[in-house]
Parts: structure tokens; sequence; C-alpha cells
């Protein structure tokens, strides 16, 4: 099979990704920071490596700022509920995942206002509405770095530089960046970084992680045993562990790490080289093909490597099937559990076809996919 579908998740992974995880489960797959003996100690070692790892990757100081979550919904939702209060108010884009949307709507039966910033037709928000919306009760603006329907690049730099002469917190979904595109949280003012380690950090499903800036503090979404403070009825305040109840995914949080030194190793401005050329080569051709509707921003330094396209008035859904059964190529189709960036690209109703690009793919990859595209349309 052509895998084009590392937008939800990467795959294949790195063969060290593999076998750390495989290692990990049968030679100290004990319980992390419960424990006193050495298997126990391995486990924790293994968790704080991959802390400082993710530090090296987002220029992180501290790694005990470092939250492990399942992913990055749950990241976002950590962030978002565990910051926004009663009278707050908070921004958005409309290009946003779901992850965002949802728990910013769902924080309305609670008293916290929003504002949705429009974005133009490639899914690029509108700094001078962004400027705009911004109150004096605004806690927080939180921004997709890039699109997962269009991969379109959002100016994270200028939006931090904004917040923080604001003094607003700044929140990035970098659910389609990690891993590819260079992320700082102190060049770029970043307070709350959430992402998920299944992409393109190419570790396991069921791993993310939540960055949050020295003195800032979160609700937490749960309370229970975090082997510290034991003798207390309370949940501790010192933080991961404030945010950390219960056993980790210890194999998976090793195997992230596996993933992030693989990264590390290649270096990330090769990878993301790499994943440019092919959504060149892909965009090029597709604008050789009649009746193909191309959505967000053309130029490659300007998007991800995600490509939404329509062919004709044919159905998403239905190009999708073909695409796998007739010729083995995965993909996505429909709204992406974003609904508002379909609407703000003028897609809703009939959804895309997304084609995501990952660092496994080659130009072969490609060129199979764009025969198989031309040959839906000369039969439809």
């Amino acid at each position: 099979m052509i895998y084009l579908d590392n937008a939800a998740t990467s795959y294949p992974k790195p063969e060290e990704v593999y076998k750390a995880v495989d290692k990990c489960f049968r030679e100290y797959g004990a319980n992390p920071g419960r424990s006193g003996h050495k298997l126990a100690l391995k486990a924790g070692r293994g968790i704080y490596e991959t802390r400082e790892l993710i530090c090296k990757l987002f220029n992180i100081d501290n790694p005990m700022q470092i939250i492990f979550t399942y992913n990055a919904t749950d990241s976002l939702n950590l962030a978002i509920k565990g910051i926004l209060k009663k009278g707050d108010h908070v921004i958005t884009s409309g290009m946003e995942h779901n992850s965002v949307i949802r728990p910013i709507k769902a924080l309305e039966k609670i008293g916290v206002e929003n504002t949705i910033v429009e974005c133009d037709h490639e899914g690029i928000i509108k700094i001078n509405e962004l400027k705009r919306a911004i109150k004096n009760n605004t806690k927080l603006i939180v921004i997709t770095h890039a699109s997962n329907v269009t991969g379109t690049l959002m100016p994270i730099k200028e939006i931090g530089k904004i917040a923080k002469e604001r003094g607003v917190l700044f929140l990035v979904d970098a659910a389609q960046t990690a891993g590819v595109y260079n992320i700082d949280v102190n060049e770029m003012n970043i307070d709350l970084l959430a992402f998920p380690g299944h992409k393109s950090l190419m570790g396991p499903q069921g791993t993310g992680g939540l960055y949050i800036r020295q003195g800032i503090e979160l609700n937490h979404m749960k309370e229970g045993g975090t082997g510290s403070k034991s003798e207390s009825l309370l949940q501790p305040e010192i933080v991961p562990d404030r945010y950390e109840s219960g056993t980790p995914n210890t194999p998976g949080i090793v195997g992230l790490g596996a993933g992030i030194k693989y990264i590390l190793d290649i270096g990330i401005d090769n990878i993301r080289k790499h994943e440019e050329n092919l959504t060149e080569y892909m965009l090029n051709g597709l604008k050789n093909i009649d009746e193909i509707k191309i959505y967000g921003p053309k130029d490659v330094k300007r998007r991800a490597a995600v490509i939404s396209i329509n062919i004709g008035d044919l159905d998403s859904s239905e190009v999708s099937y073909v695409l796998d059964q007739g010729f083995d190529i995965a993909v996505r189709s429909g709204l992406h559990c974003a609904p508002l960036a379909h609407k703000t690209l003028g897609s809703f109703e009939q959804g895309t076809v997304r084609f995501s690009i990952g660092y496994f793919n080659t130009k072969e990859d490609i060129d199979k996919a764009l025969n198989a595209v031309r040959m839906i349309y000369e039969e439809m």
C-alpha cells in the first residue's frame, strides 16, 4: 500500500521506534516512580530521557515543564480548560481542528467568551482581525501552527509577539508541525505547546505532550496516584506530577523518545526539505490534471505537506474509496474533524480528499498517486 495519510498518524515508524518499544516491554516494563527497584528506576529514566529530548527539539529550559498526555487532543483540553475561567475571553481561528473548537465551545456554558477570527481563502489568519479581537478580558489565544486540512502555515512568531505585547497567553497546536518545522518556544513566545507523539514525531499512538511555561498554573483535570506525596490526600502541586496521575504509557513514551532521536539524527531541516520537495512535485502534477481543485497556498514554503483536493463534483468519500480499493492508496476524505476550516475554504458540503506526505514517502509514491487521480478524472 502507498500510505498518504500521515496527517492522521505517521506510518511506518522508524525501525528504532519498534525496537525501543519492544525492548521496554520485554526488559524493563515496570511502573516508573512507584517502586525503588532497578526495573522501575530504569523505566523512570526512559521517561525522563524523552522529556530531555523534547526540550532539545523545542528549546525548552526545564524538562519538568513537559506533561505527557495521550495525544494532542488530550493536551489541548488540559491547556484550554485548565486556563480559562468564567468571565475570560479566548481567541482562535476559523481553521482550527475540533480539538480546539469543541473545548472552547464547551466552556461557553460556564461563561467563557470566544471569538473565532476569520481566515482568507487560503486559510491564513487575518492578523488585523486578530488584533482587533483582543479585549480587556482576553486570557488566551489558541492557534494551529498548520492546518490539518490544507497545511496552511500560520504566522506563529508574529502572533506570539502580539500576545506577549498584549499580556495574553499563547497556546499553539503543533499537531501537524512538531518534528518537521523548527519550533522555539522562547523565540516564538509560546506559553503552551500541544503536540502529538504519533504524527511527525514518529512515536507510537497513545503519546503526546503539553509544554507549560514556568510560572503558569493550570487547573488539573484529574487526581490520583503520582508516586509522590503519597501521604497527602490532596493532589501534589509539583510539576509534572500535578498533571500526570496514574500509570504512564512507558513503552509509548520510550518509543516517542526513539522517534525524536531519529529526527535529531536525520536533521529536522532535512526532513522538512524532503517533504517540501514531494509536496511541490505533487502540486505541480495536480495542476496538469483538468477539473482538479487544490485548496490552500500554492507556495510550499507557506504550507505543510498536506494537500487537499477535489475532482470536479465527485464525492470526496467516493474518491477516497476508489483510491483505496482500486489503487491501494491510503488517504483521508471528508471534513477532517475541522468543519470551520471547510466553511472557510468553501468545501463544507463536498469535503476534500487529503493527501498527507511523510518522510518515508517517495517520488514513486507521488507518481502513482497522480496517475490514480488522473485515471479517476478520466473516468468521471
